[in-house]
């Protein structure tokens, strides 16, 4: 249908345009989308509202459905999380000099690119790591593309990765690795860590997630680390970096790769955001050449004592190759790295280990609790903001919690529960849903 607002719509135009690319038709690009995910029929929509004044009223009748997790009490997690967010983050990161920085580009710079230096400087203490990038899009493309770094950096085309990830994350992976690299899976040990990992020299990379996706803590990093490197495979980790001012950084127990997402440093859950990812080597170039996204660093100008900052080693990305690149890489989440560089800032060595001291506190807390009514998994390890139970459904106890005000977790499967517990709950809150659960079941 031609329309006068959508370019490109006269049918002629559209017929040179897919004929120009091979297409037969515009269904040829949902090709790679299965057919049950596929509306196939036209969108059932309203009749157009007559006035702005109408869309308005419309829109805000849906807002007032939304229940946000501060106005209910929420045990919400599984990666995207309720940390506080303190005002100075929101404060910085709607000031005009940054709100528009989605990928720092420097139209008209006014601290955008110190402020990501500073963020990755930062980053790079907390990780022990010497390179960090701009932010991706989240921690599953960043995980996607440590990957991919490591399989460029190896030339080998397999990677081996631990089941204890989400099933969306594993579902993202093979997306983004598919068709050139083949991903295979670890199931879990009894422990909830990693199980039996068994290696040869067609691997490019073993990925684990540290806390895993029940909020266990891995223990045998260095383990892995001393496997990998002996079949001359790379050692990729996802950590979550608010988990790091108590648990080891990856670094430390011979990660080649860290990763992961930063939405924990300072932002919302706004409705399933924000999100950005993070990827850290050490300055080992061979391996930084594989970084297809931006990289920020710190260089004398010709004025004595004054210093700029800006892309480092950029001939290495599509925006210089375009595409011979690598691999793609465009618009970033530079606004989010300002924001995660201000949390840490505010925080500090100090406050990074005080708020992980709190949470592995609160979250052994919330275990015992719940204990006394259901099953919890893995007991004896070491759980970090996140732990698993077993439940007779959880969708009855799930609607049951919601009926009074609560939300009590994420759904793993029929009938297991994940149960998420940060700074912001306080002991009556985890009080509060035990007695609940205990109620109800």
């Amino acid at each position: 249908m031609t329309h006068p607002y959508i370019p490109n719509a006269v049918p002629g135009v559209r017929a040179e345009m897919l004929a120009a690319i091979g297409a037969s038709s515009v269904a040829d690009f949902y090709a790679d989308i299965p057919a049950d995910l596929r509306l196939d029929r036209p969108l059932d929509l309203p009749q157009p509202l007559p006035a702005e004044r109408d869309l308005v009223r419309h829109m805000r009748s849906l807002f007032d459905k939304n229940q946000d997790t501060e106005e209910a009490l929420s045990f919400l997690g599984h990666g995207c999380y309720p940390h506080h967010v303190p005002a100075v983050c929101d404060e910085v990161n709607s000031r005009s000099e940054f709100l528009t920085a989605y990928a720092g580009e420097p139209y008209e710079d006014h601290g955008r690119f110190q402020a990501l230096f500073e963020y990755v400087s930062m980053m790079g203490e907390l990780l022990e790591m010497d390179v960090v990038n701009v932010p991706t899009y989240d921690g599953f493309q960043a995980a996607g593309t440590a990957l991919r770094m490591a399989c460029r950096y190896t030339k080998r085309s397999k990677v081996l990765v631990s089941a204890a990830i989400s099933a969306d994350k594993l579902s993202k992976l093979r997306d983004f690795l598919t068709p050139d690299i083949t991903l295979e899976t670890v199931p879990v040990a009894e422990n909830g860590e990693l199980g039996e990992v068994r290696l040869d020299d067609s691997y490019a990379a073993v990925y684990l997630e540290t806390p895993n996706v029940y909020g266990v803590v891995e223990t045998r990093g260095r383990e892995l680390a001393d496997l990998a490197h002996a079949h001359g495979a790379l050692l990729v980790v996802g950590a979550d970096p608010i988990s790091l001012g108590v648990l080891a950084p990856p670094a430390s127990y011979g990660a080649d790769i860290a990763c992961g997402d930063i939405q924990s440093l300072g932002m919302h859950q706004s409705y399933g955001g924000g999100h950005a990812g993070y990827i850290a080597t050490q300055d080992h170039e061979p391996l930084v050449a594989e970084f297809p996204s931006r990289l920020f660093g710190i260089a004398p100008t010709a004025v004595p004592g004054e210093y700029g900052f800006g892309d480092v080693y950029y001939d290495r990305t599509s925006f210089a190759l375009r595409e011979e690149g690598k691999e793609w890489v465009g618009t970033a989440a530079a606004l989010w790295g300002i924001t995660a560089g201000v949390y840490l800032a505010l925080m500090g060595p100090q406050g990074m280990r005080e708020l992980g001291e709190t949470i592995l506190a609160r979250t052994r807390y919330a275990m015992d609790a719940l204990s006394r009514s259901v099953t919890v998994l893995h007991p004896d390890a070491v759980h970090f903001r996140e732990f698993a139970v077993r439940v007779p459904s959880t969708g009855a106890l799930l609607a049951a919690l919601r009926e009074r005000g609560i939300y009590g977790g994420v759904p793993l499967d029929d009938r297991t529960l994940l149960v998420c517990v940060t700074e912001r709950h306080t002991i009556a809150d985890i009080d509060r849903l035990a007695a609940a659960v205990e109620e109800v079941l």
